[in-house]
């Protein structure tokens, strides 16, 4: 990177605060899996994410879902009913973490596979 560059890494703390941002969005337990249940199946209910994310509480997946609006991942989508109908979809900030969300499942694939605890099966498909 170019000196002064507003992308350049904070020497004193060795991490892009961009990043920062990004990984504490993304890293929270259960964010990714909601993210890649998104990405793979397209808008979908709340009960459906919860059904597709098994474990996930519904009072986790609410906060969730409200992180994710705020930072303009998600959209939500009421349709009037009755009965009343809400969707949530990823936004074009929510899409373009596709990449990132298929590089994360091969390293996943590659490096995890020895530590997921056979009691559990195999680890879910993220995407």
């Amino acid at each position: 990177m170019i000196a002064g560059d507003d992308e350049q890494l904070d020497e004193d703390r060795g991490c892009c605060p961009h990043y920062h941002l990004a990984v504490e969005l993304i890293g929270r337990r259960w964010t990714g899996a909601i993210v890649a249940v998104l990405l793979g199946e397209g808008p979908q209910r709340f009960s459906e994410i919860a059904v597709a994310v098994p474990g996930l509480s519904d009072r986790v997946l609410s906060q969730r879902m409200k992180e994710l609006e705020m930072a303009g991942v998600v959209a939500r989508t009421v349709s009037p009913g009755p009965p009343l109908r809400v969707q949530y979809e990823l936004t074009a900030k929510g899409r373009a973490l596709e990449p990132v969300v298929d590089a994360l499942e091969r390293w996943g694939q590659r490096w995890m596979a020895e530590d997921v605890p056979a009691a559990k099966g195999p680890a879910a498909p993220l995407g």
